[in-house]
């Protein structure tokens, strides 16, 4: 859980949760220490007791003052309990909240790309709101341009391409559906807009095909040979692309 390149004395802290073996109930008051309520709430997290371990960890982040080191790790057990308990947005809120106190701190980036996992996790399918998806991207874009020598680099792109592609299928849905009412102008309007915005993703080369397809049943000739030029360039070696794009078929 803890990101290895994590480098804090905490080890005391994690061996005092063996006292939480003897509590039957879990309440963050009784103990007289933040190490002691640290490992305690640690083991809560492990047994899978999220309720408890979330409690433990607000109390430190509550308690603890500004400088004492087990306060960017108890926001970071806080944010991932919440994220085990399903509660995305309070675990960005809290990941975020780690790395806009703590910049410096060895935890900020990893920190940020939670959050944006989290944010991530929030947009489940295309027909929803993307609003959540769209603060997944800002939060990684932000985390790449304020630590441009993160390790985390490859998989921050690694994401944002699932996303991306996520996002360019719900406007490439809402051109199907369009061309399905044969409202072409429309159905052009949103195929050009994932080719444009998202033309990296694998949508990118569906929606061509399907303007090419708006472009023939509104027989708008020299828009098809465009597009059959440009998409020739970026795909060529795409049999099916050759065939869309054949003198007969582009003309008829």
């Amino acid at each position: 859980m803890l990101p290895f390149r994590l480098h804090r004395p905490t080890l005391l802290a994690a061996l005092a949760c063996a006292t939480a073996g003897c509590f039957k109930g879990f309440d963050p008051r009784i103990f007289k220490t933040s190490e002691s309520l640290f490992g305690a709430s640690m083991d809560q997290l492990k047994r899978g007791k999220l309720d408890n371990a979330a409690k433990g960890f607000e109390k430190l982040t509550l308690d603890l003052p500004a400088r004492d080191p087990l306060l960017p790790v108890s926001y970071w057990y806080l944010a991932v309990t919440y994220d085990r308990r399903e509660d995305h947005l309070f675990a960005a809120q809290n990941y975020q909240r780690l790395a806009e106190t703590f910049p410096d701190d060895s935890l900020a980036d990893d920190a940020l790309f939670a959050a944006g996992n989290s944010y991530a996790a929030m947009w489940r399918t295309p027909e929803l709101d993307p609003q959540y998806a769209l603060l997944a991207q800002g939060t990684w874009r932000g985390l790449l341009t304020n630590y441009p020598e993160t390790s985390l680099r490859s998989s921050i792109n690694t994401a944002m391409g699932r996303l991306e592609d996520k996002l360019a299928s719900k406007d490439y849905n809402t051109g199907e559906h369009y061309m399905r009412r044969k409202a072409y102008d429309s159905a052009i309007i949103y195929f050009k807009d994932v080719m444009k915005t998202y033309p990296s993703t694998p949508h990118a080369r569906l929606a061509g095909l399907e303007l090419l397809g708006a472009y023939r049943a509104i027989k708008y000739g020299e828009e098809a040979k465009e597009l059959c030029e440009s998409m020739g360039k970026t795909y060529p070696k795409d049999a099916e692309l050759k065939t869309a794009c054949a003198p007969q078929a582009v003309n008829r």
